[in-house]
């Protein structure tokens, strides 16, 4: 039966709290990939936006990160436990994904509005700005829970960036100065490294170093490899394997594609490293 096939490969697995299938992660990942040409559809033919000279440009996707952040803490909300009941669920894969969306775009609405009022000249400025507050706020809430419920660990949260700089800075000076790639100096691309690193630093030292709490890998592939070869850190050559001919690729169809869905396919491969990095990370720092 059609349902017994749902509850079995996407519902048990959410409220399980299990790793990712083979049937939910290809499942999701056209969603994704449907999400992303209707969004550009939308927001290209939106005269609301156009009407403000707003674009989807290299300003939009910055302006978006701290949304992205703002879902990765947003998920560990649901890991600490703090949301009890079916409430809780609207922070698990995939309908986080829409309930960010949602928030998102009533951000954009508000932008417009306050930018109509002559609050402000830049489209994107309280828009970034609500953002990195709501970022703070979830934040807070998270501090203030492993404050009084577990450990707030600052080692992790330093080491983790630390180890996601150190190789970002390692592969951005083989592309630039080994393949001669000069459009890696883009902050995008540079975002897209680090947020992919960032997942692959988190992974590796939540499995095999964090001393204290046991971490399983939730993706199929990763697991998989994972594995096969007994270390997290096969996460970091995984990462590259993509990485390069993906960067590569997309600067080879820059010119030639549409700038606006150019930027929101990049925006898309920024999210799914970030977004789980920060989670990930989030989760070590506070023992959950």
């Amino acid at each position: 039966m059609i349902s017994d096939f749902i509850y079995k490969y996407y519902i048990y697995p959410i409220k399980m709290g299990q790793p990712y299938n083979i049937v939910d992660t290809l499942t999701y990942a056209v969603i994704l990939v449907l999400g992303v040409y209707l969004l550009y559809r939308w927001m290209s033919q939106s005269s609301w936006l156009s009407d403000n000279g707003f674009k989807i440009d290299t300003g939009f996707i910055l302006a978006t990160l701290p949304y992205v952040f703002l879902g990765g803490v947003l998920r560990v909300v649901q890991d600490t436990g703090m949301i009890e009941g079916d409430l809780q669920f609207l922070l698990v894969t995939p309908l986080i994904y829409f309930v960010l969306f949602f928030y998102t775009i009533t951000m954009l609405f508000l932008s417009r509005y306050i930018t109509l009022q002559g609050l402000t000249r830049n489209f994107l400025t309280f828009y970034a700005f609500a953002g990195i507050m709501s970022t703070f706020v979830v934040s807070l809430i998270l501090l203030a829970w492993g404050i009084n419920h577990t450990y707030v660990d600052l080692f992790v949260l330093t080491i983790i960036p630390l180890m996601a700089i150190t190789a970002t800075l390692l592969v951005w000076a083989c592309m630039r100065y080994v393949l001669r790639w000069k459009y890696v100096t883009d902050p995008l691309y540079l975002t897209l490294l680090f947020g992919q690193l960032l997942d692959a630093s988190a992974t590796s030292y939540g499995i095999d170093l964090h001393p204290s709490v046991s971490y399983i890998e939730q993706h199929v592939v990763g697991s998989g490899l994972i594995e096969l070869t007994n270390t997290a850190f096969v996460m970091f050559p995984l990462k590259l394997v993509v990485l390069f001919p993906a960067i590569y690729i997309m600067e080879l169809y820059r010119k030639e594609a549409n700038p606006a869905f150019w930027h929101l396919v990049l925006l898309a491969m920024i999210v799914v490293g970030f977004a789980p990095g920060i989670r990930d990370m989030t989760r070590m720092v506070l023992y959950v």
